[in-house]
């Protein structure tokens, strides 16, 4: 037998509350927030984010449990098309409660109970204040082993091809900031001695043939 729920039942009786908190599940998924008490909102939120798990599942038998609570259709159609779709990588707390100002009369404590929209990633990003490290690019032992693995894996495939992408990147980088400060990459150096050497050998060959021809141009002259 389930335990009963510890405090005061909200409404008059356990079928009262039991419609009540469907009502309040069926307008919270109609319009992704609501403003109620407190204590109906700490109710409230075991059983919508019972009905968004069901969701999550997707079958005909959860749809016909999720049924049994939410009688509009249209409203258990977007929790089935958009509100478990949006929620299939989130493992729980799918709905937040923030308290607000009491309510004007009888001063009863309210609170605003809305569905979380925000991926994981970007709660975890504001709840550190920073921002998740950029994917490190595959080096050393674990390029050599997604090399020799490609041909049978994709995912080592998919390294390998991250790897290469990201050395043609760095070579890139490398050749423009050489270029930007007045300097030359490896290559350039290397063929720099080659280009002067064969300079230096075409000015020995056009002194040696301006020397060749300056004795035939003197006799020339002699016998004139």
């Amino acid at each position: 037998m389930p335990t009963p729920t510890k405090g005061p039942r909200l409404g008059g009786g356990p079928a009262h509350e039991r419609l009540m908190l469907a009502n309040l599940a069926t307008s919270l998924f109609e319009h992704d927030r609501i403003t109620t008490t407190e204590a109906k909102a700490k109710r409230l939120r075991p059983l919508a984010e019972r009905l968004i798990t069901f969701a999550k599942r997707g079958d005909l038998h959860a749809r016909r449990q999720v049924m049994t609570v939410i009688r509009d259709k249209d409203v258990v159609h977007k929790l089935f098309a958009e509100i478990g779709p949006k929620m299939a990588e989130r493992p729980g707390g799918y709905t937040r409660i923030i308290k607000t100002v009491p309510r004007k009369g009888d001063n009863a404590p309210m609170a605003i109970i809305e569905i979380v929209e925000e991926s994981i990633v970007a709660e975890a990003e504001k709840a550190r204040g920073t921002k998740s490290a950029p994917k490190k690019t595959p080096t050393g032992r674990t390029k050599e082993i997604a090399a020799d693995a490609a041909a049978e894996s994709a995912t080592a495939a998919a390294v390998v091809a991250a790897a290469a992408e990201a050395e043609s990147l760095e070579g890139g980088e490398d050749e423009g900031a050489l270029a930007a400060i007045g300097l030359a990459s490896d290559e350039d150096v290397a063929e720099a001695p080659e280009a002067s050497a064969d300079a230096a050998e075409a000015e020995v060959a056009e002194a040696a043939v301006a020397e060749a021809d300056a004795p035939a141009d003197d006799a020339a002259a002699t016998e004139e």
